[in-house]
C-alpha cells in the first residue's frame, strides 16, 4: 500500500469512529429522555409510583427525653446511680425526630412491659419544610 492509500483508510477509520460515537451519544440521550418522560408522565397523572420508590429507605427515628450540657470533668465523675439533670420537664411531651428533624411530639407509654410513645402532636408537612429551608 502506498502512503496515499493509508491516508484514505485512516480517514475512513476516523470517520467511522466519529459516526459510532455520535450514534452512541444519541442512544444515551434517547434513553435518558425516555426515563425523564416516564417520571414526568407519572407525576402528571398523580401516580404514587415515584413515592413508592422511597418507601423501603431506612431512616433513624429518635425519641428525645431531654438534653443537657455537661463538662468533661463532671462526666468523668458519673457513677452507677448518678442522676443527670435534663432540660425537659416531667410530664412534658417528648420530641420525635426522623434523621434529626422534628416530626412529632408524644408521651411515653408502656405496652407489654416495653416502652413506646403515643404521638400527641404531629408537625405539619408545611412546618417541616419551612424548618428544612432555613
Amino acid at each position: 500500500m502506498t502512503d496515499e492509500e493509508n491516508q484514505v483508510s485512516d480517514d475512513d477509520w476516523a470517520a467511522a469512529m466519529g459516526e459510532q460515537s455520535a450514534a452512541e451519544s444519541a442512544q444515551a440521550q434517547a434513553a435518558t429522555a425516555k426515563v425523564f418522560d416516564e417520571l414526568s408522565d407519572d407525576a402528571g397523572k398523580g401516580s404514587l409510583r415515584d413515592f413508592d420508590m422511597i418507601l423501603d429507605i431506612p431512616v433513624n427515628l429518635t425519641v428525645e427525653l431531654g438534653r443537657t450540657r455537661i463538662a468533661i470533668r463532671d462526666l468523668l465523675q458519673l457513677a452507677h446511680g448518678s442522676v443527670v439533670e435534663l432540660d425537659g420537664l416531667a410530664g412534658e411531651p417528648m420530641d420525635v425526630l426522623v434523621n434529626g428533624t422534628l416530626i412529632a411530639q408524644g408521651e411515653v407509654v408502656v405496652v407489654n412491659e416495653k416502652f413506646g410513645i403515643r404521638l400527641t402532636d404531629i408537625i405539619t408537612p408545611a412546618e417541616r419544610m419551612s424548618k428544612i429551608r432555613r
